[in-house]
């Protein structure tokens, strides 16, 4: 039966190193939360902590009512689904997914019934007596998948499952993945460092920068109000423009930025959050028109790049270059001066710290 997953006030070392600092997560049953940041932040110690791989140097894990945080691996009952499949060559797809069952003394019977079942949920049914050797990448993840998830866990952990994977067969797997926990509410924690993957896949998304989570927070709200610049940078807001409240000017507020250039933001779609902040946007938040058309940015444009929707511009602005998108239907020359207009949907503004 499915159950909660809560990781509370975890530290970890390697040697003298600390990875892990004073990290708490709790996951509702059923819910599926993926870990995301870049190599070394923390997201894989996190998972094998959990599943007893790792042992924290403070802090406490519990599965439902059970303590883990010293229990040994093999007596966890998780389900783990890895990067590299870690499927027995010598076996076949009937004896793999099996080999979990097998191992906790399930019955001839019930085991078959069982295996048998799950080889039809991910699509393998006819390959039952095939070796992992003659299968293709996408098969052998599915024979992982089922092999995890045919013991039913109360937790099932993928360690970057699809890493080894092509692009188009990535998309189709990790639905594949999404289809089947839902299908079995089985709660799930899900490393990796791609974003689009655990924006895809997720309830809720825990970003994580040099042991601790800086965010955790559904897709839809990462991606549109980030909590701090890091996360804003993460999830595409390139460019950064810090900025300070000169007045209110009847519906807009008047900011100046660097170089001493005013804009004014409009009350209806900016929410200035303090006195001093910072303007993030996506290129697409930034977009790139005529000086004398529109209140913006000043900007020279460097470099133009064909993105299919739209051009992007490498711009020189007095608070640093950015990258800014302009409509096809008009491109711009190079060393020609324009003006960045902030788009708000496609923006968010940051309060500085004091």
């Amino acid at each position: 039966m499915t159950q909660s997953l809560t990781l509370s006030n975890i530290s970890a070392h390697y040697g003298s190193t600390q990875v892990l600092e004073d990290l708490s997560l709790d996951i509702a049953e059923g819910e599926l939360v993926s870990l995301l940041g870049s190599s070394g932040c923390g997201k894989t110690t996190t998972l094998r902590l959990v599943a007893g791989f790792l042992e924290p140097t403070a802090g406490t894990i519990r599965l439902g009512d059970r303590d883990l945080t010293r229990l040994p691996a093999h007596a966890r009952d998780i389900g783990l689904v890895f990067q590299t499949y870690a499927l027995f060559p010598h076996l076949t797809v009937r004896d793999n997914v099996g080999f979990g069952l097998k191992q906790r003394g399930v019955s001839s019977a019930e085991r078959t019934k069982r295996v048998n079942d799950m080889i039809e949920r991910v699509g393998l049914g006819e390959l039952t007596d095939r070796h992992p050797a003659n299968l293709s990448g996408g098969q052998r993840q599915r024979v992982a998948l089922a092999r995890a998830l045919v013991i039913e866990p109360p937790l099932l952990m993928f360690d970057e499952p699809l890493s080894n994977l092509d692009a188009k067969l990535r998309v189709e797997m990790r639905v594949e993945i999404r289809r089947l926990q839902q299908a079995n509410g089985t709660t799930a924690l899900y490393v990796t460092h791609d974003q689009e993957e655990a924006f895809s896949i997720s309830d809720r998304v825990a970003i994580m920068k040099e042991g601790r989570i800086m965010q955790l927070d559904t897709p839809e709200v990462l991606y549109s109000q980030p909590a701090n610049a890091f996360v804003a940078n993460f999830v595409g807001f390139d460019n950064m423009i810090e900025m300070e409240v000169v007045q209110e000017a009847g519906d807009a507020v008047r900011v100046q930025m660097a170089g001493g250039h005013m804009i004014d933001l409009p009350k209806d779609q900016f929410t200035v959050p303090s006195k001093k902040f910072t303007l993030a946007a996506r290129p697409e938040g930034l977009l790139v028109a005529s000086p004398e058309s529109k209140i913006g940015i000043p900007a020279t444009l460097g470099m133009r790049t064909y993105l299919g929707r739209a051009y992007q511009y490498h711009c020189e602005t007095a608070s640093g270059t950015m990258l800014a998108n302009g409509p096809l239907m008009t491109p711009f020359e190079s060393g020609n001066g324009a003006l960045l207009v902030p788009q708000p949907e496609q923006c968010c503004l940051l309060p500085n710290k004091a």
